[in-house]
């Protein structure tokens, strides 16, 4: 059974910086869209940044500028840089890895960020 690991999280202040690592356990064949989610209690979560095959690149509205999402050149590690942190930025931060054509999706166990005002 794959993992996803998750590394990163933490309180910071706001205006600070921090950067999320997520590692799967071995290297998961045909992963081609990797993701950060978040969370914040009684919120629904919502998509932060994503990475597709051909480099392509999302970000949510509220991160964009501030954040970027990164990989490594095997598909088996997902980073996000987060800068210039906000309170509102505080939530479970969750990683996800797709394989789209088989149907898989695999899900880190979360890792919290809080951001002090």
């Amino acid at each position: 059974q794959v993992q996803l690991v998750e590394s990163g999280g933490g309180l910071v202040q706001a205006g600070g910086s921090l950067r999320l690592s997520c590692a799967a356990s071995r290297s998961i064949s045909g992963v081609n869209a990797m993701a950060w989610y978040r969370q914040a209690p009684g919120k629904q979560r919502e998509l932060v940044a994503a990475v597709r095959s051909g480099g392509t690149t999302t970000y949510g509205d509220s991160v964009q500028g501030r954040f970027t999402i990164s990989r490594d050149s095997a598909w088996n590690t997902l980073y996000l840089q987060m800068n210039s942190l906000k309170p509102e930025d505080t939530a479970t931060y969750y990683c996800n890895f797709r394989v789209p054509w088989r149907g898989d999706n695999y899900w880190g166990q979360g890792t919290q960020v809080t951001v002090s005002s």
